[in-house]
């Protein structure tokens, strides 16, 4: 019997799809799920829910437990064979909002700030001391387990495991299985190919579409031709925008396609958001402060779901495309399962390094997780990817090593904060934000830190 320990089971809709298409895994019908989180009323709800899962479509097979709080967390990890992580350190309130306001006093202006930028610095710092003390306890009651992040910053919260301690981790997003029929469709090709192929690498959030083809055929020449035809149209004035103009204008620039968002996108690099050129926001669709909203959506919405989900005594589930089940299923049947995942570079892509966190296509079987040779990325690629890889390393480095120096040089070696902002006010607005972070004691105490309450943790 495998036993799955869940990290942030108060994310009761994500916990619902993973743990709802474990159920549906004859592999792991009789799983052990043990849930944590440090929100008893979102982790009651979670066992509830999942306890309706496991009666309406597993017959009742698994076994639950719930676990709050740090006092607990030993416990649910003890013996797991899989971890899945689902943190969000700090929430939308207070942390999210310190990410996005205080920039927003410097002029610098954000989208997502998940993962690259300034707020996905301070996500980093502190995220990763977070996801390192897990893992250190996991050494001492499930040394084998495999840790499966979906938390982002996805490079560098992965990164935290990978170079802070020594259990297997894989990192996994969304947007790698459906970035190649996502294409297609906007384009209006999909109905028109039989046999899809692809190939796609890079980094999280910036991974390439480097070959993308129909029964051997190159689709990339027509794709190509479509959407600069597309967004020659959108960028007219008064005309309607498309939520792809970002990605088309990047493959019209540098020859392929971006796995991850427009919105994403714009704040990885340092063409979009200028405070010099204005315009931009509106001609390319750009969504300034798309994350907070979003968050606040959330949370109106869960007002709704929480009925739906915890309340329906009639729940069920259908088996999604996650990739959670799937390497846990390959795992215990050593039926092998292919996937796209973060794992550590050490010679995939070739013109990367090392030491970084790369995106690329993996196998999955009793072994774990593998990834697989890709080689060189067209150049012009792996450049871009190289000015977030700067951002990434030195940001985990500031993490793990409690180097506040090493903040700084993250920042100022963000694509977009530092075309937008000079050196001493990259400085400033660091300092501000530690402290509104509370994270002052973090680069003074080292590991004698505590973290702060305001954390949620």
């Amino acid at each position: 019997m495998a036993k799955i320990t869940f990290m942030g089971a108060g994310s009761s809709v994500f916990a619902k799809n993973i743990l709802g298409d474990s159920m549906l895994s004859p592999a792991l019908h009789d799983a052990h799920i043990a849930l944590y989180d440090v929100d008893k009323r979102r982790l009651t709800e979670s066992r509830r829910m999942l306890q309706t899962l496991n009666k309406n479509t597993n017959k009742g097979r698994a076994k639950i437990t719930a676990h709050l709080g740090k006092a607990q967390r030993k416990a649910a990890l003890r013996d797991a064979n899989y971890v899945v992580n689902a943190i969000q350190v700090g929430g939308y309130e207070p942390s999210t909002v310190i990410d996005f306001e205080i920039p927003k006093k410097y002029g610098l202006r954000q989208t997502i700030a998940d993962t690259l930028g300034i707020g996905g610095i301070f996500r980093t710092l502190r995220t990763a001391p977070v996801v390192v003390a897990f893992a250190k306890e996991m050494e001492q009651v499930c040394p084998d387990a495999l840790f499966l992040n979906y938390t982002n910053p996805m490079c560098t919260v992965t990164g935290a495991i990978e170079h802070g301690s020594n259990i297997k981790v894989v990192g996994l997003c969304h947007s790698v299985q459906s970035c190649a029929t996502g294409l297609l469709r906007r384009v209006g090709m999909l109905d028109d190919v039989d046999d899809l192929q692809w190939k796609i690498a890079g980094i999280n959030h910036q991974a390439w579409l480097l070959e993308i083809t129909d029964g051997g055929k190159d689709l990339y020449p027509e794709i190509k031709r479509r959407g600069a035809k597309m967004n020659r149209e959108a960028r007219k004035k008064g005309a309607e925008k498309h939520t792809d103009m970002i990605r088309f204008e990047m493959m019209r620039h540098f020859g392929h396609y971006i796995t991850e968002s427009s919105e994403h996108s714009a704040e990885y690099m340092p063409y979009w958001i200028k405070s010099q050129f204005p315009g931009l926001i509106e001609e390319f669709n750009i969504p300034l402060d798309e994350y907070p909203r979003r968050c606040v959506r959330q949370i109106e919405r869960w007002k709704t779901q929480s009925k739906e989900l915890v309340g329906n005594s009639k729940l069920t589930h259908k088996r999604t495309h996650e990739y959670g089940s799937y390497i846990m299923e390959a795992m215990e049947t050593d039926v092998p399962f292919r996937i796209g995942g973060n794992v550590l570079n050490n010679g995939l892509i070739t013109n990367l390094p090392n030491n970084a966190i790369v995106e690329v296509a993996c196998l999955v079987d009793k072994n774990g997780v593998q990834g697989t040779y890709v080689g060189d990325l067209p150049e012009q690629l792996a450049a871009l990817n190289r000015t977030n890889l700067n951002v990434h390393l030195t940001s985990l480095q500031a993490a793990l090593n409690h180097d506040r120096d090493s903040v700084y040089h993250a920042a100022y070696l963000d694509p977009h904060t530092s075309a937008e902002l000079p050196l001493d006010t990259i400085r400033k607005m660091c300092d501000e934000l530690i402290k509104a972070h509370e994270m002052e004691g973090y680069f003074k105490k080292g590991k004698n830190f505590s973290v702060p309450k305001m954390w949620g943790i």
